[in-house]
C-alpha cells in the first residue's frame, strides 16, 4: 500500500478511519456521507487531488475526522473533570457545615459518627432529610426524631444551598470516604492529657483577646461572654459560653466545634483564620474550667456598663461646668463694664 491513498466512501469509511488510525501509508481517507451522488466533475477533481497527494508524497488526513476527535476528547475530560469538581465541592460542603459536629470513623460528636450512614438508613430518606431536618422531625417521622433524641434536643441546622442533587453528591463523599482506612474527616486530632491551670490561664487570654490568635481571627470576647470572666462581660451577639463545655459533650465535641465552627456568624469569619490545635487546647481547658464553676452569666455586667455610663455623664457634665462657668462670666463681665460707661 506504499504510495497509494486509499478512498473510502460513507458512514463505513468514517469508522474504518477511526479503527485504523492514520500511518503514515495511507494517505488520504476520504469521507462522504453523500455516496456516489457527487458527479462527475466532483470525482474528476478528486482524482485529481490524489493524483496531486501521491506526486508530493504529502500526507493528508481529512479534517472533519480530526474535530470529531477533538470533541469526543473534550466531552470525555469535561466529564471527569465535572465529576471531580462535584466531589471537591461535596467535601468543601462537609468541611464547612458537618464537621463541627460528626466525624467519618472518628466516632461521635454532638452528631452521630456517619461511617456507613447510608448502610442505616436508604438513601431516599437521607435525600428528603438533608435539606430540612427539622421539618422531617415535625413531620413525625420516628427516625428523624430518635437522632434529635441522641443529640440532647439539639436540631440539625438547616445548610445554606442543600438540595437533592447537592444531597447526593454528599452520600457519594461519605461513602467514598467510610471505605478508607481513615477518612480525611475522621476528627479533629487534639491532645487527651490533663488540662493545667497554665491551659486555663492561656485560654482566658486567647478569650479576652490580650494574646492574638496565630491565624488573625477576633477574639472570642467581641461575640461572647464568660460569667466572671471580665468586669463589663462580654459581647452579645453569640451565646454565653459559660457552659459550652456540657453542652458539646466534653472536649472532642468542643475542640471539632472549635476548628471548624458552622454557625452562620462564625463560619465566614473564620474560614481564612483556623484556629489552631494548641490554641483550642487552651480554650477548651478553659471552656472546662468554667463548666465546673457552674452557673450562667448574670445581668450585673449589663448593670455594671450602665452605672459606669451614667457616672460618665454626670462627670463630663460636671467638668463642662466648671470649664464654662468662668468663661461665661468672664465674657458678661466686659459686656456690663461697656454699658455702665455707656459705650455701644
Amino acid at each position: 500500500m506504499a504510495g497509494r491513498a486509499i478512498s473510502i466512501s460513507g458512514l463505513f469509511g468514517f469508522h474504518s478511519a477511526l479503527s485504523l488510525g492514520w500511518p503514515e501509508r495511507v494517505k488520504l481517507f476520504h469521507i462522504s456521507t453523500l455516496g456516489e451522488s457527487v458527479g462527475h466533475r466532483g470525482a474528476e477533481m478528486k482524482l485529481s487531488h490524489l493524483q496531486a497527494s501521491q506526486v508530493t508524497g504529502d500526507a493528508k488526513v481529512f479534517p472533519c475526522a480530526r474535530i470529531v476527535l477533538v470533541i469526543m476528547a473534550s466531552v470525555v475530560f469535561l466529564l471527569c473533570a465535572d465529576t471531580r469538581v462535584t466531589a471537591q465541592d461535596a467535601a468543601a460542603c462537609f468541611k464547612q457545615n458537618c464537621t463541627s459536629c460528626h466525624t467519618i470513623g472518628g466516632g461521635r460528636l454532638s452528631g452521630p459518627d456517619l461511617k456507613d450512614v447510608t448502610t442505616r438508613k436508604d438513601r431516599t430518606w437521607f435525600v428528603q432529610f438533608l435539606p430540612s431536618p427539622k421539618a422531617m422531625i415535625d413531620s413525625g417521622d420516628s427516625y428523624a426524631a430518635k437522632l434529635q433524641q441522641e443529640a440532647r434536643g439539639v436540631v440539625m441546622p438547616n445548610i445554606v444551598g442543600m438540595n437533592p442533587q447537592q444531597a447526593q453528591a454528599l452520600l457519594d463523599m461519605i461513602t467514598a470516604e467510610s471505605k478508607l482506612p481513615r477518612s480525611q474527616f475522621a476528627g479533629a486530632q487534639i491532645s487527651d492529657r490533663p488540662l493545667t491551670e497554665q491551659d486555663v490561664a492561656k485560654g482566658k487570654l486567647f478569650f479576652l483577646g490580650e494574646q492574638r490568635l496565630s491565624g488573625g481571627g477576633p477574639a472570642c470576647i467581641s461575640c461572647h461572654t464568660v460569667k466572671g470572666l471580665a468586669l463589663l462581660g462580654g459581647g452579645r451577639l453569640g451565646p454565653d459560653l459559660t457552659r459550652v463545655y456540657e453542652r458539646l459533650q466534653g472536649r472532642k465535641g468542643l475542640a471539632a466545634w472549635l476548628s471548624s465552627p458552622a454557625s452562620p456568624t462564625m463560619s465566614p469569619v473564620f474560614k481564612d483564620h483556623v484556629i489552631q490545635p494548641d490554641e483550642i487546647l487552651s480554650l477548651v481547658a478553659l471552656f472546662e474550667d468554667s463548666a465546673k464553676r457552674g452557673g450562667q452569666d448574670d445581668t450585673t455586667s449589663l448593670l455594671n456598663f450602665f452605672l459606669l455610663g451614667v457616672g460618665g455623664m454626670v462627670l463630663g457634665l460636671i467638668s463642662l461646668d466648671a470649664l464654662w462657668k468662668t468663661r461665661f462670666r468672664g465674657v458678661r463681665r466686659s459686656m456690663v463694664h461697656r454699658n455702665d460707661r455707656g459705650e455701644g
